[in-house]
């Protein structure tokens, strides 16, 4: 969620303060509007909010809402107008803030709601070389096509085990073979040690990069050196990001699923933009999502023109 803040704020051309928050029962459990009133319910390891106030909070996630309201009220009490951008559903009107973005699954509507296709992210075409060039001395010796593997694990949503991480271990190693190419993965922080040790038994000998989380991380490499993207289920962002190097996506389906999660992949492999995994791999093309291009425009015109 971070990542989608500082993207846009990096899209705007401007260098973000960064504020993290969290709240404590029982007003983590209460509709953000509640929260608002209660700074307090703010966690100690929360970061201050306090003066100087800024001219646009960028935030995003539930537990924000409290934090972007409290930061408006003490502004506008201090005789600051701040422009508050919303990222996601924040379950209260939109009426509380200058702009909402949320992603189409989200199925949520209102005058100053922006609707994207996924998440904001902060893949550029700059950072895609930066980080291509950073990465390609480590895979240089391993055969093309280069399958790059985007691991997510389990979540509200969905299940990731030990037999589904080796299942997936095997499809790609076929796919692999199959294409006499290699394989190249990076995992996240809940894949899980099992989940990882199942995956890199269940590969073999497929030549293959495993980023094991130390050095630099070649998320945004893989992303853009690979000829086939295969990600996950669990994570729009991870989704989003791979469809922003205009690459082959293939989505890998886990156990479970919800109504948002089935409408946004239903949505993008309507749109050509995905395809569901099960072994195959053939080129296609497509023209990458831009979301960012419109959020930013509406939010320089809210800059200029800020309502009072």
């Amino acid at each position: 969620m971070e990542s989608q803040c500082i993207g846009l704020a990096e899209a705007l051309g401007f260098e973000p303060k960064v504020k993290r928050v969290a709240l404590r029962t029982p007003w983590k459990q209460l509709t953000p509007y509640f929260r608002f009133a209660q700074s307090l319910g703010f966690a100690k390891t929360s970061d201050a909010l306090k003066a100087p106030w800024p001219d646009l909070v960028i935030a995003t996630g539930r537990q924000s809402v409290a934090a972007s309201l409290l930061v408006q009220d003490r502004a506008q009490k201090a005789g600051k107008r701040v422009i508050a951008v919303q990222l996601q559903n924040p379950v209260i009107s939109s009426s509380h803030f200058d702009l909402v973005v949320a992603p189409r699954h989200d199925r949520l509507t209102g005058t100053n709601v922006l609707a994207t296709r996924g998440a904001l992210h902060r893949i550029t075409s700059e950072t895609l070389l930066a980080d291509t060039a950073r990465l390609a001395p480590y895979v240089s010796k391993l055969p093309r096509p280069y399958i790059g593997v985007l691991l997510g694990g389990s979540n509200a949503a969905y299940q990731l085990d030990e037999n589904a991480a080796a299942r997936l271990g095997r499809q790609l190693a076929s796919s692999a073979q199959g294409l006499g190419g290699s394989l190249l993965v990076t995992s996240s922080r809940r894949t899980g040690d099992a989940n990882k040790t199942a995956f890199k038994k269940a590969i073999g000998a497929a030549p293959n990069f495993f980023w094991e989380g130390n050095g630099f991380n070649p998320y945004f490499g893989i992303l853009g050196l690979a000829d086939f993207l295969i990600v996950t289920c669990d994570s729009v962002n991870m989704v989003s990001e791979a469809l922003a190097s205009a690459k082959p996506v293939y989505v890998v389906d886990l156990p479970g699923g919800t109504a948002k999660f089935d409408a946004f992949h239903r949505d993008l492999r309507k749109e050509g933009l995905t395809r569901t995994f099960d072994g195959p791999l053939e080129v296609y093309s497509y023209d990458p999502p831009n979301d960012m291009a419109e959020v930013t425009r509406h939010i320089h015109a809210l800059l200029q023109n800020p309502k009072p």
